[in-house]
């Protein structure tokens, strides 16, 4: 990818954002990397950059379970906000769970492009970077 672009890591976890940026530097593929540890924080920043395309981000990676606001309901906030933003925003929910109530819940909302389980490997990023690739 030419330009650079932006990840946003959505997860209360603060050792899941470090070794989670760490994978995405390693990948070496310019880019911008925000954290917000609730859903609410990243819902408020989208909210004030919702005209400056260059701020929102290319691919949200959303934890479920977080205090203060959920990724589910991150979603339900997201779904209302989404036809205000200046840029189509793809979003992979993360958990540590594998349990297959939570996986179909998430491949029911056609805005989550796919459902990981933490902790990610480095192919899972790169995953995740190959379709960001072919999609801009």
């Amino acid at each position: 990818m030419k330009n650079p672009f932006t990840v946003c890591i959505i997860d209360d976890d603060k050792i899941h954002q470090y070794t989670t940026t760490m994978l995405l530097e390693k990948n070496k593929v310019r880019k911008n990397i925000i954290n917000f540890s609730d859903g609410q924080q990243a819902i408020d920043f989208m909210l004030n950059h919702k005209d400056d395309s260059q701020k929102l981000p290319n691919v949200i990676l959303l934890d479920i379970n977080m205090p203060v606001m959920d990724g589910w309901q991150f979603m339900e906030a997201f779904r209302k906000l989404k036809s205000k933003l200046r840029k189509k925003i793809s979003i992979y929910m993360v958990s540590s769970s594998n349990d297959p109530a939570d996986t179909s819940r998430a491949k029911k909302i056609n805005e989550i492009a796919d459902y990981l389980v933490k902790p990610f490997r480095s192919q899972d990023i790169d995953q995740v970077l190959n379709k960001l690739n072919r999609a801009v």
